[in-house]
């Protein structure tokens, strides 16, 4: 156990060091590569756990969808107005090339359905945090910061305060040891962190930018119980065991890929320029 601890601290800290380094030392076209590349490995993890439900489908078409979805929206957020039908077509564009593989695939009929269902949901489930990072990244990289701050420091005191005093369970059927407790706490983290922000960057602390930072963690906690509830399914405990004392990439990336959306749409629904 102590073996295992030390383990996950070691991996944190240099996971947390790669992190900087990326958001601050390269341009914006790179680190969104770097996201892309991240989003891809834990694409794979998601595509193995997912042949659990259905082991014959063409589910390594993610691999070439997610990335085309990915700069494709990171293109359309450069735009400052595109016609409401674009935003419609993209959704619509998804199901349509996820249907169309499947059906022209030999995939059993007990299986299309699930099949048809990973790719809808799967591309733009890691498409959408890839682009809203690269967007983040383009107005701020300490935007980037202050996001990934809000969502390892949220988990974290989620995690201790839940082991502490953690009574009541948030999602048993889905993740036994998560608490509402612990999940109170990772919000008030989160809205701590984001305070420190404002002092530090404005001078002052802003309610809207609080509020941004409540709604993050909820989509962070909510990202992480999701892969908890695929993994669960498919009987699996780690995405992989390529990061030791943390599992897999997407055991890792698994809050982020709701929370950065989520903290991008805050910004421009409550009017923030991000500065």
């Amino acid at each position: 156990m102590e073996t295992s601890r030390q383990q996950r601290i070691v991996t944190g800290l240099g996971l947390g060091a790669a992190v900087i380094v990326a958001i601050f030392a390269a341009p914006s076209e790179v680190f969104f590569a770097v996201c892309l590349t991240i989003g891809l490995w834990a694409g794979v993890e998601l595509v193995r756990i997912w042949r659990f439900w259905t082991p014959r489908a063409p589910l390594s078409a993610f691999m070439a969808l997610m990335p085309l979805a990915a700069v494709g929206l990171a293109w359309a957020a450069g735009r400052e107005a595109l016609p409401p039908l674009m935003v419609l077509a993209a959704p619509a564009a998804i199901v349509f090339a996820a249907g169309v593989l499947v059906l022209w695939s030999d995939v059993p009929l007990t299986e299309g359905a699930v099949a048809v269902g990973f790719l809808s949901f799967g591309v733009p489930y890691f498409a959408l945090p890839m682009a809203s990072l690269y967007v983040l990244h383009r107005i701020d990289p300490w935007l980037v910061l202050v996001l990934a701050a809000l969502v390892a420091l949220g988990d974290t005191a989620a995690y201790f305060v839940g082991s502490w005093i953690g009574r009541h369970r948030l999602a048993p059927r889905v993740s036994p040891k998560k608490s509402w407790e612990g999940a109170v706490a990772g919000a008030l983290m989160a809205v701590a962190t984001m305070a420190a922000w404002c002092l530090l960057r404005h001078g002052e602390v802003r309610p809207a930018w609080l509020a941004l930072a409540a709604a993050t963690s909820a989509a962070a906690q909510v990202g992480d119980l999701l892969e908890s509830l695929i993994k669960r399914g498919a009987g699996v405990k780690d995405s992989s065991n390529v990061l030791p004392g943390h599992g897999g990439v997407l055991d890792r990336v698994d809050a982020m890929l709701l929370a950065a959306p989520v903290f991008l749409l805050g910004l421009w629904v409550l009017g923030l320029d991000g500065r």
